[in-house]
């Protein structure tokens, strides 16, 4: 928690509202463990959606596809929703979801390392105007270039769980050893987007850490 729980306890429950489906979607995860985005993270997504009105959009990271389905509650009815996903558990739990469900219609499950199909999808020529970066967060930094060329002029990019519930700002030699890595390609990350001649960044203290990068209209691409 990056921020007071009693006062984010407080903020959700004067502006957070989610559809019954939803509730019931949010509710197994968090009973099977499974990550998914916190309640003040659904609340920026949701504005961001409201007022971006994006065309086309693409999630990187599906878990059980609550974020997916959650997304599709804000974006026009002719939206399209492609999202990302390789763990066969997880997919199977996307699927079931998507087909009980409403809006499960609306998305594109796409199966296999993110890695291979952001390359498929460069090579299709796609884009997307809103970008939802939600996955393996050593990986964040090897996303970016296609992450980059998928994303249209004046898109918007945005990334969960960068701040690594406060460890961000501790020295590598308070992290625990098997996390070092991940905690330097993080810091890495963070200081590309925001020292960046292609993105405009900035980082919020939601949830577990938010990063917001708009792709520049007046650069070349990389």
């Amino acid at each position: 928690m990056i921020i007071d729980e009693r006062l984010s306890t407080y903020i959700d429950s004067i502006s957070w509202d989610i559809p019954k489906y939803l509730k019931e979607v949010e509710k197994a995860a968090l009973a099977d463990e499974v990550p998914i985005i916190r309640r003040s993270m659904q609340s920026l997504i949701s504005f961001l959606l409201e007022m971006k009105k994006p065309n086309a959009v693409l999630e990187i990271g599906t878990a059980v596809g609550f974020s997916s389905m959650f997304m599709s509650e804000y974006v026009p009815e002719d939206t399209i929703i492609d999202t990302i996903e390789k763990v066969p558990a997880r997919i199977c739990d996307a699927k079931e979801n998507f087909a009980k469900y409403p809006q499960g219609d609306k998305i594109r499950l796409l199966e296999g390392d993110a890695a291979d199909i952001l390359a498929a999808l460069v090579r299709e020529q796609k884009q997307y105007d809103f970008i939802f970066m939600d996955a393996a967060k050593g990986q964040y930094a090897a996303f970016l270039n296609p992450i980059y060329d998928l994303l249209q002029p004046g898109g918007l990019l945005v990334t969960d769980n960068v701040l690594q519930e406060g460890d961000i700002i501790e020295s590598r030699y308070a992290i625990r050893r098997r996390d070092r890595t991940i905690h330097g390609r993080m810091r890495g990350f963070l200081y590309e987007m925001t020292h960046s001649e292609q993105w405009d960044s900035v980082i919020l203290p939601v949830g577990d850490g938010a990063l917001l990068s708009y792709k520049k209209t007046n650069v070349k691409q990389m």
